[in-house]
């Protein structure tokens, strides 16, 4: 293969730009069988090919120092990973429709490595495109641009040059799959798709949504959950978790909008511990029952000694039909003498618990 090196070309250095549209000649779309998730025609509608995006939309989504003129070349600020990565990804070119079908051709038949590297890094750009149309969904691109190529290797080792289409194209829809999954797992603290159903709600339910209200149609839960073919449960749940009333609320927050109310939602949460006053109320019953539980028993009879034993001492209680069955009573008789001891036992209590 070989490689222009700037000095050798003629005139001024072409931009990412002018090799973006270069590579986008002679493109062919074709279903693959092996595409990622959630791939639909609407999808498809509203893909633009991304191996030929126009120079607005590059300049709109990049920073405007990582695009340089064709004559001035600034280098790039060492304090920002960015920025860096974009001046370095410059040094990879980009290929022609001959050189990628050879490349990707020597890597199906003999699995060479070093074809896929170059197939690769001929198209980190437009890894970088399709993440910056997702920053305003998350802070930061880098981990976006790093979960697209990991999506564009998994392109690169399914793609088949033999079916007439070009590399940018199959990538998009891997490198997109890619980025949507991180997004889905990250942009919240709890997760809003861990199941298919879900997964089919965060990305549709929305578009779904708007087409039948542009009908006319009140899109309510049920009529949804019938277009979508999910559960209408669901379609409330993914509702509320991707509005506002879904969204993670910091502790610290405000509770109510008075200023003059400075109570948070952390002074509102319910502890479901006893406090400290219950605790040593509990213990201390406990203490008593067992200083005066010996002079209890002398008050029952042997078969509500052995069920006060068996059912109300005991670490493991048996069973009301356990207790029948050792005594050879009934299991209503062995209910009927438990809560006969537990009627003595409240009334020997009674005038030792009371408030003196």
């Amino acid at each position: 293969m070989k490689q222009k090196s700037p000095g050798s070309q003629k005139g001024p250095q072409k931009t990412p730009v002018t090799k973006l549209k270069e590579s986008s000649k002679d493109r062919e779309s074709k279903d693959w069988e092996d595409e990622p998730i959630e791939s639909s025609e609407e999808d498809e509608d509203e893909l633009e090919d991304p191996s030929e995006p126009t120079e607005s939309e590059i300049s709109s989504s990049l920073p405007t120092t990582s695009l340089q003129s064709e004559t001035e070349i600034v280098p790039a600020p060492s304090n920002d990973p960015l920025k860096r990565y974009l001046q370095e990804m410059k040094n990879y070119p980009l290929l022609d429709p001959q050189e990628e079908y050879a490349l990707a051709i020597r890597l199906k038949d003999h699995g060479d490595l070093s074809a896929a590297k170059a197939l690769i890094t001929a198209n980190l750009r437009l890894v970088v495109k399709i993440a910056f149309e997702y920053r305003n969904f998350y802070s930061n691109v880098l981990d976006l641009i790093q979960e697209g190529n990991i999506g564009l290797m998994k392109a690169v080792s399914k793609f088949d040059p033999t079916q007439g289409t070009r590399l940018g194209y199959y990538a998009s829809w891997w490198i997109r799959s890619y980025v949507l999954k991180y997004l889905l797992d990250n942009f919240r603290l709890v997760k809003v798709g861990t199941t298919q159903a879900q997964k089919k709600l965060f990305y549709h339910l929305m578009r779904e949504k708007e087409k039948l209200e542009a009908q006319g149609l009140v899109a309510g839960p049920k009529l949804l959950a019938e277009k979508l073919n999910v559960r209408e449960k669901d379609v409330i749940e993914m509702g509320q978790r991707l509005s506002g009333r879904g969204a993670e609320t910091s502790l610290e927050a405000p509770a109510y909008t008075d200023a003059e109310n400075q109570t948070s939602h952390k002074d509102l949460l319910v502890d479901g511990k006893e406090s400290a006053d219950e605790v040593l109320g509990r213990q201390e019953l406990i203490q008593i029952l067992k200083q005066q539980l010996p002079e209890f028993q002398k008050q029952l009879n042997d078969k509500e000694r052995r069920i006060l034993s068996d059912r109300l001492l005991a670490e493991e209680p048996k069973t009301l039909q356990e207790v029948a069955d050792l005594y050879g009573l009934t299991r209503e008789r062995a209910r009927q003498i438990e809560a006969k001891v537990i009627d003595k036992l409240r009334e020997f209590l009674r005038p030792i618990l009371a408030p003196q």
